[in-house]
């Protein structure tokens, strides 16, 4: 039997983790974020469930030495605030590229809910925003970068850049 759950987790709404274990210590928790002064969760806006913290183990004290924020909740599949506002930023980004066509903004526009969620679609979607970064080059897609990087899957963070 796995005697394993998760603590709670307190994350900004830009994304910043406070804890990932704020029920073992909440003295840890604060109503704002030290980084960015944004007000803090620790439940998903959308259906109320605790936002997953680290992984503890019935018996050990030893929880998740690495916590990565999840993009979407895993109880309703809703982006957190952090993953949307990632995206309209991302999305804002993209209708503002003055080197693609209205076409290809479109296309980029639609194809990030494809690179924030392993789909079908998720291979072409990287396929087309790896050719859209050569076209655009330099500053603007290393802007486009540091804003997808935290909320794009795995899958396709190491297809478009790979290390």
């Amino acid at each position: 039997m796995n005697n394993s759950r998760y603590d709670t987790a307190q994350v900004c709404l830009n994304g910043h983790v406070i804890t990932s274990c704020i029920n073992l210590y909440p003295d840890a928790g604060s109503a704002f974020c030290v980084e960015c002064g944004a007000a803090t969760i620790s439940e998903c806006p959308t259906c109320g469930q605790p936002v997953r913290g680290s992984q503890h183990t019935s018996g050990m004290e030893l929880y998740d030495e690495v916590y990565e924020v999840p993009a979407f909740c895993p109880c309703c599949g809703h982006p957190y605030p952090w993953t949307e506002k990632r995206l309209t930023a991302a999305r804002s980004i993209a209708e503002a590229l003055p080197d693609l066509t209205g076409e290809e903004k479109g296309l980029l526009v639609r194809d990030m809910d494809d690179l924030v969620r392993d789909t079908p679609a998720t291979p072409l979607a990287v396929s087309r925003f790896k050719k859209i970064l050569v076209k655009i080059g330099g500053e603007a897609a290393a802007v486009l970068k540091s804003v997808l990087i935290n909320v794009i899957t795995e899958t396709a963070k190491n297809a478009i850049w790979p290390d």
